[in-house]
């Protein structure tokens, strides 16, 4: 029986990976220290802000200190936070309409890379704020995907003590090593990446259009 559904954010519930990739860039790229699109998508996307700029600086051959990683994700926040005021957030298909027919009794988590004051103002625009028993966000634990901390601490916060009796959904190869880590089974959607970069997963699906919470059901049988 399934006790749990936990969705992923960026990449699974809105289109919002392309503006975190702008924000990095209006941050990184009066510091050298930019790359393409292509690049974010194949290195960067998955990770929190702490590790991608971490990464950025990393890829350049250079490593970064505390004050100034601090400084730039605040940084990148606010412009985030204006890209999101500006109407920026589109939601992916199915998303939405998949979480609102899920029976109460059955509990829904987010688990995302991305921080709290980024997610909020999303879920409140989309009027399903209320809709998540639990959420785990990058500033609930120290390691981020693919480390299984983030899910293990939305099984926690669950109480479900069989992790195979939860799904997670998921669109980055970072975040399928990350639930199948932490004992999830995992449905990706290829929203992100091509069906090829994510055969680590239990079923793989082009749209959540495609889902109901029965098929999810199928996959803890």
């Amino acid at each position: 029986m399934m006790n749990a559904i936990i969705f992923d954010f960026d990449g699974i519930i809105v289109d919002s990976e392309p503006m975190h990739y702008q924000a990095f860039q209006r941050v990184l790229e009066p510091l050298g220290k930019g790359y393409s699109w292509e690049e974010y998508c194949e290195t960067y996307i998955g990770f929190d802000d702490r590790d991608a700029f971490r990464q950025a600086f990393i890829d350049k051959g250079e490593g970064i200190c505390a004050k100034d990683l601090k400084n730039m994700i605040n940084e990148k926040a606010k412009i985030f936070q204006q890209l999101i005021h500006d109407g920026g957030a589109t939601p992916l298909p199915g998303a939405v309409e998949l979480i609102r027919s899920i029976p109460c009794k059955l509990p829904v988590a987010l688990c995302s890379g991305a921080w709290m004051e980024d997610i909020l103002p999303i879920l409140r625009n989309l009027g399903i704020d209320n809709a998540f028993s639990a959420i785990v966000t990058a500033e609930d634990t120290e390691k981020s995907k693919p480390d299984p901390a983030p899910y293990k601490l939305a099984l926690k916060k669950l109480g479900i003590e069989d992790p195979a009796t939860a799904v997670a959904i998921e669109d980055t190869p970072a975040g399928i090593v990350s639930a199948k880590g932490a004992g999830l089974k995992v449905l990706a959607v290829t929203n992100s990446h091509d069906r090829e970069y994510l055969l680590e997963a239990d079923a793989v699906t082009d749209s959540l259009k495609n889902v109901t919470r029965l098929s999810l059901e199928d996959m803890v049988l």
